[in-house]
């Protein structure tokens, strides 16, 4: 069992100001680049759900939630419970499904022989990469910003659609661990049937983060605090939390194997190469 005294939690009296911070974030944001409000991509879930109160807390009526579930695989609670949501803290918003677009890309996959596990995937990826594509679609006609939904636990872990999902303008709760965005819920008021329902990416019927990930979420939150926050090792931190190594190895491994998902692509420089003195840059921007 692990050590229950090690685990990322919020200090209760400092969740109103934890707030405030997330709030003035997301308006410094939107002033900052001038912007005329905020979108965000609701599903239900509690990521989203949180991230929606907090840009109205923001923002107002200058925000707008778009509900883009998928027919036939979101579950109908969680497109219930988004317009719930909506409804309840009148929220602007529009929903749009899915489908039809989804069914477009895949008519334009391959027929080659690939396994059904790898075409699988490779679908269920589109999903995100629809939603994103009608995030910015929106958020370029209203003149608005994307407020991503990731937190800390999924960033660290890669665990979400690159250019898709993983792509917003800002991360509000980007440094709240999934525990701690439980915690926050709470605090806020969100539902209990959102904060209590199983953690789903919605990639296909039926799937649930945590068994994908083969871990719970406060197992991994632990593993990570140590990991990260407390910069402990591979061997400190099973023997801390008193798990095999083997657990902590595999989360390291997704931390390290996924970096590339927290980082803007590679540049390959030959700036250096450029040895004649009367090379310039280009005076005219293209």
């Amino acid at each position: 069992m692990m050590n229950g005294r090690i685990q990322p939690e919020l200090p209760v009296s400092e969740l109103p100001v934890i707030t405030r911070i997330l709030v003035k974030s997301i308006q410094t944001r939107v002033e900052k680049v001038g912007a005329k409000g905020g979108l965000v991509a609701l599903s239900g879930g509690i990521d989203s759900s949180l991230v929606a109160l907090l840009t109205q807390q923001a923002l107002g009526d200058r925000m707008l939630a778009l509900i883009m579930p998928e027919e036939g695989v979101t579950p109908e609670w969680d497109l219930r419970d988004a317009l719930n949501l909506v409804e309840q803290h009148q929220i602007p918003h529009r929903v749009i499904a899915i489908n039809d677009a989804v069914a477009l890309f895949q008519s334009y996959m391959p027929d080659n022989d690939f396994p059904e596990a790898v075409r699988r995937l490779a679908l269920a990826n589109v999903k995100p990469r629809v939603r994103m594509i009608l995030n910015y679609l929106y958020a370029n006609l209203l003149g608005y910003i994307v407020v991503g939904t990731s937190n800390k636990t999924e960033l660290l872990l890669g665990y979400g659609t690159k250019y898709g999902d993983l792509a917003a303008d800002i991360y509000p709760i980007g440094d709240l661990y999934k525990t701690q965005v439980w915690q926050l819920a709470e605090y806020l008021g969100l539902p209990a049937n959102i904060i209590k329902k199983k953690p789903s990416a919605g990639l296909w019927k039926g799937q649930t983060d945590e068994e994908e990930l083969g871990h719970t979420y406060a197992e991994i939150d632990r593993v990570l605090f140590c990991l990260v926050d407390l910069e402990l090792s591979v061997r400190e931190t099973a023997q801390v939390l008193e798990i095999p190594e083997e657990a902590v190895q595999d989360l390291y491994q997704r931390v390290i194997r996924n970096e590339h998902k927290r980082r803007p692509p590679t540049i390959t420089r030959i700036s250096s190469m450029c040895l004649d003195k009367d090379w310039r840059y280009p005076v005219e921007r293209y």
